[in-house]
């Protein structure tokens, strides 16, 4: 099944003749610009990776050598999701204000050297879950041939196992914002509490790790195979993220949930995102 699915993604690449693929170096992402080398040609491909205060200094490390690894030619640019008109009020369009900036930094590359569409890593699961980006990519165009493939999460880390890609088991990630509570404000100081409590809690051998920020409490978010590992550190754990600014320190007996934050959004605050 996931084969036939490659094939369907091969087909829309080739119907779309050039493109530059919005890069994070994450599991969809790197899968995605592998397929899009391997069907179109490195020629026909730019990878564009945004450096910003969101995405920590390891995962831009991480995705330049797997561009590199992958032989696509690779764009870095700078941006500043905190320069965002709306997005540092961290409401429920958060993601919206973000992916909308984000492609509005793609369209004149895209125009500059001459491709033809602009594609980001949308995957099937997505379809089911609060994904304010997807409305801001259908405003304006953005292409996500993963999802119009049909391939779910677990397909494409069977996929990119085959096709000897090392993320084929990295942990899912998402953007230092997420972890902060909605209707907090995002600040610098913030993100980069979050981004030091999330690093040392993985040098404990961590793979799967987010620390949720509620105000002056952590709340560490792991699998539940890691929940005795944190309590075993719980002494060096709570010591260690107090001096990057937590006041309390606490564990979600529930484990690692994707966009957990989420479950405080009343339905009524998610209802525009069905225009989609």
């Amino acid at each position: 099944m996931a084969e036939e699915k490659y094939k369907k993604l091969q087909e829309i690449l080739q119907e779309m003749q050039s493109v530059v693929v919005a890069f994070s170096g994450g599991v969809d992402s790197t899968f995605l610009l592998k397929a899009a080398v391997d069907t179109l040609g490195k020629e026909n491909v730019l990878a564009v990776t945004a450096d910003s205060e969101t995405y920590p200094s390891s995962e831009l490390k991480e995705a330049q050598a797997l561009a590199a690894q992958i032989g696509a030619s690779h764009l870095v640019i700078e941006t500043s999701e905190l320069a965002i008109p709306g997005y540092t009020e961290n409401n429920q369009s958060r993601c919206y204000f973000c992916k909308s900036s984000l492609f509005d930094h793609l369209i004149p590359v895209l125009e500059d050297r001459g491709f033809q569409n602009i594609v980001y890593g949308v995957i099937a699961d997505d379809m089911n879950e609060f994904r304010p980006g997807m409305k801001a990519a259908k405003e304006k165009g953005i292409r996500g041939p993963l999802q119009e493939a049909n391939l779910f999460k677990e397909e494409i880390r069977r996929l990119s196992q085959q096709f000897h890609l090392p993320t084929w088991d990295k942990p899912s990630f998402a953007c230092l914002s997420s972890r902060i509570a909605y209707g907090e404000e995002i600040t610098k100081e913030k993100l980069t509490k979050v981004e030091r409590a999330e690093a040392y809690l993985k040098s404990l051998s961590i793979r799967q790790v987010r620390v949720r920020t509620h105000g002056e409490i952590a709340r560490i978010e792991v699998e539940p195979a890691d929940i005795a590992l944190i309590l075993e550190y719980h002494a060096a754990i709570d010591k260690r993220l107090k001096q990057f600014g937590y006041k309390y320190v606490s564990l979600d007996l529930a484990g690692y949930r994707s966009g957990s934050m989420n479950q405080s959004l009343k339905k009524e605050e998610t209802e525009w995102l069905k225009s989609v």
